[in-house]
C-alpha cells in the first residue's frame, strides 16, 4: 500500500494550486499493481471532499482491481465505430464539461482511434492539465521514446506505442510501483494478470525472468533519473561549474538518427544535464536545394529531438567539424556524440585525404569528449553510460562564476516590465528591438546598438529560432554583472523566421560573460517551459503583459 505522506502531499498540491497537477504511477510490466494503487488513492481523495471521477481505467477483468472502483463515479466512455469493431475510448469532452478536481486516466501511452481528437492518450490528459484539471495516470516504462530500441534489443519487443520523455519530466509527482520478478511471475501463475489460456504463453515470452529483471532495472533508474533531475531543479541546488551539457550531431539523411537521439536523451538523464540535437547546415543543403523527402526526413528527426527533450538547433558552416566544435564551445558542451561514420576508401585516405567528420572531430577536439555510437549495430544501455562527472573533476575554463550555488531564478527574471505582446507578425529585427526595449527601460546603462548587432551577429551563424514554436535568441555581454531576460509574444508568427512552424514566444537572454553556467541553465529552464503547447496556446490568446506575466509564473513549477 502507498505511504500515507504520499497521498498528502499530492493532495495538498491539488489544494494549493491553480493549474493542472500530473502524477504517474511507473511500472515495468503489466499486473505490479499500477492500477490497483490509483485506485486506492483516488478512494482516499474521496474521502478527503475531493471531487474526483474515474475517466478511464483499465481493470482487465481483475476482480480485486473492479472491487476498488466501488463508488467512485465513472465517467461514461466514448464508443467509436472502426472497421466494423465497436471501440471504447476515453471521452474527454465529457471530462472537460464535467471539470472535477482530479480525472484517474489510465494507460497514458494509449493510441486513440483515428479519426479521434488527439492521436495520443498523453495528449488527452495535457488538455486536462490545461483546463486545470489534475490528472493521476500510469504507465510502464518500456513505453518511453527514448527506451524504444534498448527495449527491443533486451526483451526483443518493438514497443508501438510510445510517449516521449518530456511528459514524464513535466510530471509533478513520479511514484513506481515495484515487486520482484518472481512474485509477478506468480500472479501471472495465480491467473491475476491474464487468463489462463494465456499464461504458459506469458511466461515463454515478455514474463520471463531475464526480460523482467531487465525491465525492473530501466524501471529504478528512470526513477533514480527522475529524483535527481528534480533535486537540481530546485533553486538552492548547487550548479556544475564545467563543460558538461550534451550534444546529438545530426545529418541530414542519417539512417541512424532516432537511435542516435534516444542515446543522447539517456545520456542526458543519467547525468542529469541539458543537451542539444543539432543539425549543421551547409551551403549545398539549403531548404531550396534539397528535396522534399529528405526535407520530410529531417523534419521529422528534429520533431523526435524535441520530444525527446532536446533542444534544437540549426546551425550554418561550411566546415561540419569546425561548426560542431563552434557550438560545443558557445554552449558549454562536454560530450559530443555523433554516429559511426561510414567506411572510406583506402584510396580516397591515401591520394585525398579523406577524413570522416568523426575523425575530424576527434583529432580537433580540446576539452570535449567524441562518443562515436555504433547505432545499427548495438544498443547502448544505461549500465553503458559514461558516469556523471563529480564536482571535484568539473573546472571552468573561465576561472570565475557569479555565484555557483545559487541557480538564477526565472521567476525573478522574467519581470511583468520585461513582457510584450506583438500581434501583428512582426519580423526578427523587431522583435529583438521591441525586447531591448523592455529590458533597456531599467537598465539604461545597456549600449542597446551594440547588444543587437551582438545577437544580429550570433543569428547569422545559426539561428535562434526553432520550428517548434520557440525562439531562444541570447548573447554573453562583457561588463553585465546579472542576467537579463525578456519575453516577446508573438500569436501571429514572425515574419522572416526561417521556419515551418509560427514562432509564437521569443525568449532573449542576456548573461554575463563570466558565468557560462547560469547562461545554460536559464537558456535551458525557458527552453523547457516555452515548448509547451499548452502554455504557448494561452499566452497567444492573452491581452495584457499582466496576464502574460501570470500565465509564466503559474507554470513555473515550484519543485
Amino acid at each position: 500500500m502507498m505511504p500515507e505522506s504520499r497521498s498528502a502531499k499530492f493532495l495538498d498540491l491539488i489544494r494549493r494550486s491553480d493549474r493542472g497537477r500530473l502524477k504517474v504511477y511507473l511500472g515495468y510490466g503489466p499486473g505490479v499493481g499500477k492500477t490497483y494503487q490509483m485506485l486506492q488513492v483516488a478512494r482516499r481523495l474521496k474521502q478527503e471532499g475531493i471531487d474526483i471521477v474515474v475517466g478511464l481505467v483499465e481493470t482487465h477483468g481483475r476482480k480485486e482491481t473492479e472491487q476498488l472502483i466501488g463508488e467512485l463515479e465513472v465517467l461514461p466512455r466514448r464508443r467509436v465505430e472502426y472497421h466494423g469493431i465497436t471501440v471504447e475510448e476515453f471521452d474527454v469532452d465529457a471530462c472537460l464539461a464535467r471539470k472535477p478536481q482530479v480525472a484517474v486516466v489510465d494507460e497514458l501511452a494509449h493510441s486513440n482511434v483515428p479519426g479521434s481528437r488527439n492521436q495520443k492518450r498523453y495528449e488527452d490528459v495535457q488538455e486536462l492539465l490545461a483546463a486545470g484539471i489534475h490528472v493521476i495516470t500510469a504507465m510502464n516504462v518500456q513505453h518511453l521514446e527514448s527506451l524504444y530500441n534498448t527495449v527491443e534489443g533486451l526483451v526483443g519487443v518493438k514497443v508501438r506505442e510510445r510517449v516521449p520523455d518530456s511528459v514524464l519530466a513535466e510530471a509533478d509527482q513520479v511514484v513506481n510501483i515495484d515487486v520482484s520478478p518472481e512474485d509477478l511471475q506468480e500472479r501471472l501463475h495465480a491467473g491475476k494478470i491474464y487468463p489462463k489460456e494465456r499464461i504458459a504463453t506469458s511466461l515463454e515470452n515478455f514474463f520471463q525472468t531475464g526480460n523482467l529483471e531487465h525491465l525492473r532495472e530501466l524501471a529504478l533508474r528512470e526513477l533514480a533519473s527522475q529524483i535527481d533531475f528534480r533535486r537540481r531543479e530546485r533553486p538552492e541546488a548547487a550548479a556544475p561549474s564545467g563543460n558538461d551539457q550534451i550534444m546529438v550531431c545530426l545529418s541530414s539523411r542519417g539512417p541512424s538518427s532516432a537511435r542516435l537521439l534516444r542515446y543522447g536523451s539517456r545520456l542526458a538523464g543519467r547525468l542529469n544535464r541539458n543537451w542539444y540535437a543539432v543539425y549543421v547546415q551547409t551551403p549545398s543543403e539549403e531548404p531550396t536545394r534539397i528535396d522534399a523527402t529528405t526535407q520530410r526526413l529531417l523534419a521529422d528527426t528534429l520533431t523526435l529531438a524535441n520530444q525527446l527533450g532536446a533542444t534544437v538547433f540549426t546551425f550554418k558552416g561550411v566546415d561540419i567539424p569546425e561548426t560542431i566544435l563552434r557550438f560545443a564551445k558557445e554552449y558549454r558542451v562536454g560530450q559530443v556524440v555523433i554516429g559511426k561514420p561510414h567506411p572510406i576508401p583506402w584510396w580516397k585516405r591515401l591520394f585525398l585525404g579523406r577524413q570522416s567528420v568523426a575523425e575530424q572531430l576527434i583529432y580537433k577536439a580540446q576539452n570535449v569528449s567524441v562518443i562515436v555510437v555504433d547505432a545499427e549495430a548495438q544498443e547502448m544501455l544505461a549500465t553503458d553510460l559514461p558516469a556523471a562527472p563529480t564536482s571535484d573533476s568539473a573546472s571552468n575554463s573561465l576561472g570565475q562564476i557569479v555565484d555557483p550555488k545559487r541557480k538564477p531564478s526565472l521567476r525573478e527574471l522574467l519581470t511583468e516590465n520585461h513582457i510584450v505582446i506583438l500581434n501583428d507578425a512582426p519580423t526578427r529585427d523587431q522583435v529583438l528591438k521591441s525586447l531591448m526595449e523592455s529590458i533597456s527601460s531599467d537598465h539604461p546603462e545597456l549600449n542597446v546598438e551594440a547588444v543587437l548587432k551582438g545577437l544580429t551577429e550570433r543569428e547569422a551563424q545559426g539561428s535562434t529560432f526553432l520550428n517548434e514554436g520557440v525562439a531562444l535568441p541570447h548573447a554573453k555581454i562583457q561588463g553585465l554583472l546579472q542576467p537579463l531576460a525578456a519575453l516577446a509574444v508573438t500569436p501571429a508568427g514572425v515574419i522572416d523566421a526561417p521556419v515551418e512552424r509560427p514562432v509564437e514566444a521569443v525568449f532573449l537572454l542576456l548573461s554575463p560573460a563570466d558565468a557560462p553556467t547560469s547562461h545554460l541553465q536559464i537558456l535551458g529552464t525557458a527552453a523547457r517551459l516555452l515548448q509547451k503547447r499548452e502554455l504557448r496556446g494561452k499566452l497567444s490568446a492573452v491581452e495584457s503583459k499582466a496576464e502574460a506575466h501570470q500565465l509564466i509564473l503559474a507554470s513555473i513549477k515550484e519543485r
